[in-house]
């Protein structure tokens, strides 16, 4: 909506020539939770410097900066990579999320099978001080995608 032509609301306008804050952008493509999240960073943050939004390709960027089309699209196109999780596999509490967007693109360290979260650290730290990166494996070997559950509405927003 944002990037289409014709589009003449005032975001989309500000988008089409590179004028809208990518905290407006990630906003009015979360919705709501994303605002609270934002609100509460800026009220929080010692100042309008330390409230970055990770992104796709740019890693964390000034909440601030400004963005247009060809940064959406970028953005867009970054999905094609293969991603790194170095958390849990062991629950559902990251993959059920990433691994319907990322499917097979989704790894983890094959040398964290089997591992708790408090070991995960030592083989992390050997591989970087050896410069030798760990053995990646998609988690969907271990961690097959299953279908969403679909929210039940509790009648309130």
């Amino acid at each position: 909506m944002l990037t289409r032509p014709g589009a003449s609301f005032e975001l989309a306008r500000q988008v089409q020539i590179g004028a809208a804050t990518l905290g407006d952008v990630f906003t009015f493509c979360s919705g709501l939770y994303f605002r609270g999240k934002l609100t509460c960073a800026r009220h929080f943050a010692q100042s309008s410097m330390a409230v970055r939004i990770i992104t796709p390709s740019r890693g964390l960027v000034m909440a601030d900066a400004l963005v247009g089309a060809r940064d959406l699209a970028e953005f867009a196109a970054a999905c094609s990579c293969e991603v790194v999780l170095l958390g849990s596999v062991a629950t559902g509490k990251y993959i059920e999320t990433l691994l319907p967007i990322f499917g097979s693109r989704l790894l983890f360290p094959a040398e964290f099978a089997g591992r708790g979260d408090m070991s995960r650290g030592a083989p992390l730290l050997r591989a970087t001080s050896a410069g030798k990166e760990l053995t990646y494996v998609p988690v969907v070997a271990v961690r097959p995608i299953k279908p969403r559950k679909k929210r039940q509405s509790a009648g309130r927003d």
